[in-house]
Formats: structure tokens, sequence, C-alpha cells
């Protein structure tokens, strides 16, 4: 058994097919087919069912690619430890940010990014949170910018600022400041499923997602969605502080202390050793967002998922 053989079996089970993982690992087909096979033989065991379209890993193979993928993951990072890994920022790295930070918090830093680290290239993907835990747990991202805590024994969070949440109404109410008990009992819009911010806007509100509300309800995956639907008074919605404009100032009401904010961290899979790296990415970000959301204050911290 080899970590070659390791990293094939871990490409053919991300891609489920033998021509597209060896294109990843860089040899030819007949090679990857021959090593699986190989390994297979030497364990006493077959790891993928190849008798389905596409291929799937045969319960025993789950356990092994599972147990692969950890050896995967440790390995490299003994490697990067021995290299001095800890202290370089230069290459390509993998990075998972969520639907509702990626649009208002990426355009703030990159561009100092980009400045401070010229010989760090970053590829950016919007994910939702849960396959950010799944890609940084299987290795295929480097880092995720999402809301915390997960609590997941595997992932190290790096908290960044606490981001406050506002009322986005057309209301023409008083603008003082207000406590979730005021919010009114029907119209509210909500982010689809899948979104930590939703499940964030129903626990400020104590609202149960099974329950209906209204004869009138509309989910949606963006946010400016959500804006554009209260603009023509068809209810209200609950926006993270980073995605408001000067335009949007006649619908904010904001709430009374101590404020519901969300916090937005990085995330990394233990084995992650680029320290220098995260540090620069750290001071990136907070540099780019508002002192108060760094040094928040008077607030209580939103959790969003019940593990």
């Amino acid at each position: 058994m080899t970590l070659q053989q390791l990293r094939y079996i871990v490409a053919l089970d991300q891609h489920r097919h033998f021509a597209t993982a060896a294109k990843e690992c860089r040899v030819t087909q007949p090679t990857l087919t021959m090593q699986v096979k190989k390994l297979e033989s030497e364990m006493g065991v077959l790891l993928f069912d190849r008798s389905k379209h596409p291929l799937e890993p045969t319960p025993t193979g789950n356990l092994i690619l599972s147990k692969a993928r950890e050896i995967l993951q440790q390995s490299e990072s003994l490697f990067q430890f021995v290299r001095g890994v800890h202290t370089e920022i230069d290459g390509n790295f993998k990075i998972g940010v969520i639907p509702t930070i990626a649009p208002y918090l990426l355009p703030r830093f990159l561009p100092k990014m980009a400045e401070q680290a010229p010989s760090t290239h970053l590829n950016i993907i919007e994910m939702q949170t849960e396959r950010i835990i799944e890609s940084l747990q299987d290795g295929s991202i480097d880092i995720g910018i999402l809301v915390t805590p997960l609590d997941e024994h595997s992932i190290r969070e790096i908290p960044l600022f606490k981001e406050p949440f506002l009322i986005y109404s057309k209301e023409d109410i008083d603008k003082g400041e207000r406590t979730p008990k005021d919010l009114p009992k029907s119209g509210l819009l909500l982010l689809e499923e899948g979104h930590c911010f939703r499940s964030q806007a129903l626990e400020i509100c104590n609202r149960d997602a099974r329950s209906p509300m209204e004869s009138f309800s509309y989910e949606s995956g963006s946010i400016e969605s959500l804006k554009a639907l209260v603009r023509e008074g068809m209810g209200y919605t609950l926006v993270p502080a980073l995605s408001t404009r000067n335009e949007d100032e006649d619908y904010l009401h904001r709430f009374k202390s101590p404020v519901p904010v969300r916090e937005v961290s990085l995330a990394v899979h233990n084995s992650f050793a680029r320290e220098r790296l995260l540090e620069v990415l750290r001071n990136a970000v907070l540099d780019s967002v508002p002192e108060e959301m760094r040094s928040a204050e008077n607030y209580y911290k939103v959790r969003w998922r019940q593990l």
C-alpha cells in the first residue's frame, strides 16, 4: 500500500469515473485502474462496485476511503511541517465562502490581499455551509469563510468579526431601535433552505420553519431579491450589516442592545499548517470591515446549527 494508491482511490471516489480520476492524478487510465485493482488485491476487499453507473464504493470501501482521506491529510500535514510551509503564503489555495458573505465581504478585502500577497492565488467558490464543512473534511478546499460556531472536532475556527443583523422593512414606523419581540408575526421573507442565515433569522424571530406563517411566502437564494420584494411592500426581512448601502437607509431598523450578531470566521481542517497565510488573510479581512464589528460590545451571538 502506498500514499499514491490512496490518492488514486480518493480521486476515484470523488469523480466516480476512471478516466476523470486518472486525469486529475495526471496518470493514464490503465495505470490508475491497475493500481486500484492491486490495492484491492492486497487488502483482499472490493473497494468499488463497478456494476453501478456511475460506480460506487462498497460499504467496506466507504470505511477504507474515510481512513485513506485521514491518512492523506496527516501525511500532507507532516510534509508541510518538514518543509517549514507554515511560514509560506505562496501558492494556489481553494476557499469556500457562503453566499450571504461572498458578495459583500470579498470586494472589501481581496484588493488588499492581492497587494500584500501577489504570489498567492485564491480560487474562491461560493458554497453553502454544509458543503464547506464536507469539503474541508475531505480536503477538496483549504479554507472556509462562514458563520460559526460549527462545533466540528476536525475543524479549527478562527473568528474574524461580529456582524449585526438589521431589520429591512418598508413600514412607516419610528426609526428607533427594536427588540425581536417587536417584529410582526407575519410577512417575514426568508432565504431558501440550506442557508445558515435563514436559520439565524428564524432563531431571532422565534419562528418554526415548519409552521405556515401567512398565506403568502417567498424563499430566495439572494438577500438582494428579498430586499427588492420589501421595497415593493411585500413583507420584511433581516439583513446582515455588510449588505447595506446608502440607498437602503430608509428601510433599515436597528435592534436594541444586546444586538443579535453572526460570528464570521475562517475555518480550516486541523491538519492545515499555513499559519502565515491565515494571519495575512485574517488581517486583510479585519482591515476591510468597520471597527465596531471587530470590537463588538453588547451583543448576543445567534447560533444556527443544532447538532
